[in-house]
């Protein structure tokens, strides 16, 4: 029996999911950038080389590694009912709502019908109009269009497989994300947890994709077992908190009896609570400066009747918060780039404190933050370096990366 398993962000990770970087970031243009939320184009073969190097670490420090488009391949192969079901549903999504595009673009993709991971790896890519069997006769949008024009867009944003879900627990949110470009990328999850053997019937759903407000994976964190945290950013709205707390609240098999709402700068820096802060030992935290100062953090509880909660402001600091909500005496809060503020504010934007913690004391860092790498190593932490030139143009760290499906549990 697999499904998921994950209450805490330290706990041995058993198993991961990632997305090696595809062909979907050949389809970025600078025309395009804005709207596919980068600053820069990656450059791909040094993307995927640096994107192994971590998955290779991932490895050796004992981690099953599993990537979404061979998960997804696993549910298309399933049934030529459900290959149909999805393509139907991916090109409905991808806006294309004139029949003669829908049918195209249908006939297009069932031309890999007999290779499921490469279905899934075009439907990531995007769909140039050349690549399409059109007549410029057929229509008039044809005849004025160019034929590099992107008919479906591609989704480069999903090497950060921490964001269309999150693992709470035994159970899951299945986003509804803050972008167009990248609430596409939720169907994928959709698919295996309603299919995959693996995911099927064994997760609880907190959230769904078609509820009405926005949430993404890297504004939630799981502090243990009884504690959630959830960043209240650019990304995830109060609404879409309130709705999961109540889900969480009302679900007898969730063990969550707090949920912490950390409001945070509404900034493309500040993007995700993930961002600002993240957990790397027993009593240790990498923070961004820029959110030590006044700090409005809200306290969720299970109210008196089903569907009810109860909200109070704390008006603690950070570590008094953190500490009450482990039960330790005392934590540790590193700042990205230490006391050097122009360190910390070119380290926070390469993701100097967004980590992912293996184990313990065990992390995963980009090689480029280097003040902020060797204040780590000289709290005593096992700090493994990736290389980053290329990853980190998609303004995401390694926790942004993966997404634990596993994880052992934490005795403090």
């Amino acid at each position: 029996m697999q499904g998921i398993n994950v209450k805490s962000e330290i706990g041995q990770l058993k198993r991961v999911l990632l997305h090696r970087p595809g062909k979907e970031l050949l389809n970025l243009t600078p025309d395009t950038l804005e709207r596919l939320l980068f600053d820069d184009i990656p450059y791909l073969e040094a993307a995927q080389q640096e994107h192994d190097a971590f998955a290779e670490i991932l490895r050796n420090h004992g981690v099953e590694v599993l990537y979404l488009e061979d998960v997804m391949a696993e549910v298309l192969d399933l049934s030529q009912e459900i290959k149909e079901e999805f393509i139907k549903q991916w090109i409905n999504e991808a806006g294309i709502s004139t029949g003669l595009y829908r049918k195209k673009i249908y006939d297009y993709m069932m031309q890999y019908q007999a290779d499921s991971k490469a279905l899934v790896l075009k439907s990531m890519e995007g769909i140039v109009l050349k690549e399409l069997n059109y007549n410029k006769n057929d229509s008039l949008v044809d005849i004025m269009s160019d034929p590099s024009k992107l008919v479906i867009d591609p989704m480069p944003n999903l090497y950060f497989t921490r964001d269309p879900f999150a693992c709470i627990g035994e159970g899951v949110s299945l986003n509804h994300m803050y972008s167009v470009t990248r609430n596409r990328e939720t169907i994928y999850g959709e698919y295996i947890f309603k299919y995959h053997p693996d995911f099927k019937d064994r997760v609880e759903k907190y959230y769904d994709r078609y509820n009405a407000f926005h949430i993404e994976g890297g504004d939630i964190l799981n502090i243990n077992d009884k504690v959630l945290a959830v960043g209240i950013s650019q990304r995830t709205e109060a609404d879409a908190l309130e709705m999961l707390s109540k889900n969480i609240f009302d679900n007898e098999n969730s063990t969550i009896e707090t949920i912490l709402g950390f409001d945070i700068p509404n900034r493309r820096a500040f993007m995700h609570l993930d961002t600002v802060f993240t957990q790397i030992d027993y009593d240790k935290f990498t923070v961004h400066p820029g959110i030590l100062g006044p700090l409005r953090v809200y306290r969720i509880v299970k109210g008196s009747k089903k569907g009810e909660i109860n909200v109070d402001v704390l008006s603690s600091d950070l570590e008094t918060i953190l500490e009450h909500s482990l039960g330790i005496e005392k934590v540790e809060l590193i700042k990205c780039g230490g006391e050097d503020m122009i360190a910390a504010e070119r380290e926070q934007w390469n993701d100097g404190s967004n980590t992912l913690c293996i184990s313990p004391g065990t992390i995963v860092t980009y090689e480029r933050n280097r003040k902020t790498n060797e204040l780590l190593k000289q709290r005593g932490l096992n700090v493994l370096e990736i290389p980053s030139a290329e990853l980190s143009r998609g303004r995401g760290g390694p926790r942004c990366m993966s997404m634990p499906l596993d994880r052992e549990p934490v005795n403090y």
